[in-house]
């Protein structure tokens, strides 16, 4: 699931004092009343974060956290969590709505649903002989199935299930931790995620989706087989497979900076080979 899917920009390779951090620290107040004071200043200042709109989300989303000065365009805090508000940074969780916003926004970005299509292409080519059919035909179930699954686990893992238990879909990165301790924060972050106010909780996101994801595809993909253990066998599958999609979001930054990669290019081919992997492509 793509909790994933939250990928941060990579960070500029000169660091300054007034970098923007990409993980929370004890500076960064998580009191209720701090952040309705920013709200409040950004409003006034034309910088209401609640500005974006569904339209707005579903286009490319791109804002370099490393350029302090730069103008915030809209919608950059469903990717990016924090703003800047009295020489600090604090976390603006998002409201139901702004979660909807980013699971729309996961589900028709260009990059997952060029991988998505792009490996049912190519599925269909190594073997013809599948549920699916040969052909163009088989190539349209597939990239149909394929991009169904996606749209219901970012409708469920980023959307309902945050917003009905006040969980912060976001993944905040460590970019200046040990590696070793990266590793095991990344990992960790697909079984205990933060709520909207700070607060550690589980990751009922990828807890709950993977479930309902198994259990409405055993209605409608192909020669899926529908009993109760192999089912529970790709519940599993997934759940031990998710860190893949943190370590990416984690690690692909350092590298993009210095390759100039789309981390987002990277991230949906390693999603969609997990998803394969565990029957839910």
């Amino acid at each position: 699931m793509a909790q994933s899917a939250a990928s941060f920009p990579a960070e500029s390779s000169s660091s300054t004092d007034t970098e923007l951090p990409d993980a929370p620290s004890t500076v960064q107040s998580q009191s209720q009343d701090v952040v309705a004071t920013a709200k409040t200043s950004f409003q006034r200042e034309g910088r209401d974060p609640a500005s974006c709109n569904l339209l707005r989300a579903l286009g490319p989303i791109y804002f370099d956290p490393s350029k302090v000065d730069q103008a915030h365009p809209r919608c950059t805090e469903l990717l990016y969590p924090y703003q800047r508000f009295l020489d600090t940074n604090i976390p603006i969780p998002l409201n139901w709505k702004q979660k909807g916003y980013l699971a729309a926004h996961f589900t028709t970005d260009p990059g997952s649903v060029g991988i998505i299509t792009g490996i049912s292409g190519i599925n269909i080519a190594i073997d013809s002989h599948t549920a699916y059919g040969p052909g163009w035909a088989g190539f349209g179930k597939l990239a149909g199935v394929s991009l169904l699954q996606n749209a219901t686990a970012e409708f469920f893992g980023t959307f309902a299930v945050p917003a009905l238990v006040h969980q912060d879909p976001r993944y905040y990165r460590m970019p200046h931790r040990p590696i070793g301790k990266r590793i095991l924060y990344s990992v960790s972050r697909s079984y205990v995620s933060r709520s909207d106010d700070g607060r550690t909780i589980p990751n009922y996101g990828v807890f709950a989706t993977y479930p309902i994801v198994a259990e409405l595809g055993n209605l409608y993909v192909p020669g899926i087989q529908s009993d109760g253990a192999s089912t529970a066998e790709r519940i599993a599958t997934g759940l031990a497979l998710d860190p893949v999609n943190n370590l990416v979001n984690e690690f692909l930054p350092d590298v993009a900076k210095h390759i100039h990669v789309r981390i987002i290019f990277f991230q949906q081919i390693l999603n969609n080979i997990a998803a394969s992997g565990n029957g839910m492509m």
